[in-house]
């Protein structure tokens, strides 16, 4: 093994890992198209882009010899979340300039090096992008390759997003045309988490094009407890195993973290279910995949079908699929208080304990914000499109039905039945307002 495969774990994964879902991505890629991957937290989202920057033999099983022709960017978008759009497009190429040495393409390396150091002292946006724009010129035009940019985490820096970064993404796509994709990471669809307004741009290369994460990947779960064992030397009894597989569905963080909790155990396991709720990295796991719903879902999971839900995975036929995410939900205590309240010094919507600021869009936050700063008093339309809208040119983009549209959006997220509001109330023929309660 060479030192390129020992840099990343996602390395030693069997070709088979992920199957449909990485053939499902290629096809779009294939076409010249983007796309969504979409799954509960901890389901590998992030290994399974890792699969197709840092695994030759799972990009080989797909591609075969044409898979030099395919060159993937991983970019864990986290590390960007709060900042601006220069240094955004600063890590963009730093990232692509790193996977090309990755893949010791020396003499691609060397020139997107050359263009990154004529700008890497500026902060000017549209310098910086000229340095993209050769880059992928270099790449796409010139070389012939490929180019997929994974953007991991992506819905951690939505709620800071702006219109420049679809509409540069839109220009990158028409310079290379069918050389360029982008895959973008997230708990839910890109069209909740960016204003329409703001995608547009870009939407036509990735709109409805959505891959969906099962929950157990067999070939990544049978190599992942291997290896377990071989680190810790110690052997999962298979009824245990089998027992864990039912409780977790084969969910993947869930099912790792129980799998190292039974093997730290010195004493035999007598309540399972009991053991694993108990362990904080557990309750943990269990909690990021309740805080990554909606009111409405969470109101869901127990009184009707979701399709979302269905899609994911969390539910099948409107029953939860994942035993100890069913036994957890029972741990929870209810909130009293559903207050809903902006926070001015840390800029954040809470409702009681849940911080909803991150399941919001840009738009979606300044109009919630603003209502609640107006709390108790009718917000007429045109006073929402101008405080909420302050540029000219967008205010012209946002009709009455298309305020009507993100207050809808809006709705699904904070109330729990958005067809009866509590929260965001329409006064007829003149705008919005915030309950006092």
């Amino acid at each position: 093994m060479s030192k390129l495969d020992l840099a990343h774990f996602e390395q030693l994964y069997p070709q088979d890992t992920r199957l449909e879902e990485v053939e499902k991505i290629l096809s779009f890629i294939k076409k010249g198209a983007s796309c969504q991957i979409i799954g509960l937290p901890g389901t590998g989202k992030s290994n399974l882009l890792g699969l197709l920057s840092y695994n030759r033999s799972v990009r080989l099983k797909h591609l075969g010899e044409n898979q030099k022709w395919f060159h993937f960017v991983y970019m864990d978008f986290s590390e960007v979340k709060k900042r601006n759009f220069a240094d955004v497009i600063k890590f963009m190429i730093v990232s692509l300039s790193y996977s090309l040495s990755e893949r010791n393409l020396k003499e691609e390396h060397d020139k997107i090096n050359f263009f990154l150091s004529e700008v890497k002292n500026f902060e000017d946006d549209l310098i910086l992008f000229q340095a993209l724009k050769k880059s992928l010129d270099y790449l796409a035009i010139e070389k012939e390759l490929t180019v997929v940019f994974l953007f991991d985490r992506f819905d951690q820096y939505t709620p800071n997003i702006g219109e420049e970064f679809f509409s540069n993404l839109k220009i990158l796509r028409n310079r290379a045309k069918y050389r360029f994709s982008c895959v973008f990471s997230l708990n839910r669809y890109l069209t909740e988490l960016v204003d329409p307004l703001v995608l547009s741009e870009f939407y036509e290369f990735v709109g409805e094009n959505k891959v969906f994460l099962k929950l157990m990947d067999e070939p990544g779960l049978a190599f992942r407890l291997r290896y377990l064992e071989k680190i810790t030397g110690k052997k999962l009894d298979l009824k245990l195993h089998n027992k864990i597989l039912e409780l977790t569905a084969g969910h993947g963080k869930l099912t790792r973290l129980s799998w190292e909790t039974v093997l730290s155990e010195p004493a035999r396991v007598k309540d399972l279910e009991k053991l694993l709720i108990s362990r904080g990295s557990i309750g943990g796991a269990l909690f990021e995949i309740w805080a990554s719903l909606t009111s409405e879902q969470k109101k869901d999971l127990t009184r009707s079908t979701n399709e979302f839900l269905e899609k994911i995975g969390l539910t099948k036929n409107g029953k939860i699929t994942i035993p100890l995410f069913e036994a957890y939900l029972k741990t929870l205590t209810p909130q009293i208080s559903q207050t809903l309240s902006y926070d001015l010094a840390r800029n954040e919507i809470t409702k009681g304990d849940e911080n909803l600021t991150e399941k919001l869009s840009p738009s979606e936050f300044r109009l919630l914000k603003f209502l609640l700063i107006s709390r108790g008093r009718v917000c007429e339309k045109d006073e929402i499109i101008e405080n909420v809208w302050r540029d000219s040119k967008t205010q012209e983009g946002v009709t009455d039905q298309a305020l009507d549209q993100i207050i809808y959006r809006l709705r699904k997220k904070i109330e729990d039945d958005p067809n009866n509001p509590k929260f965001i109330q329409t006064v007829k023929g003149r705008g919005y307002k915030i309950n006092d309660s």
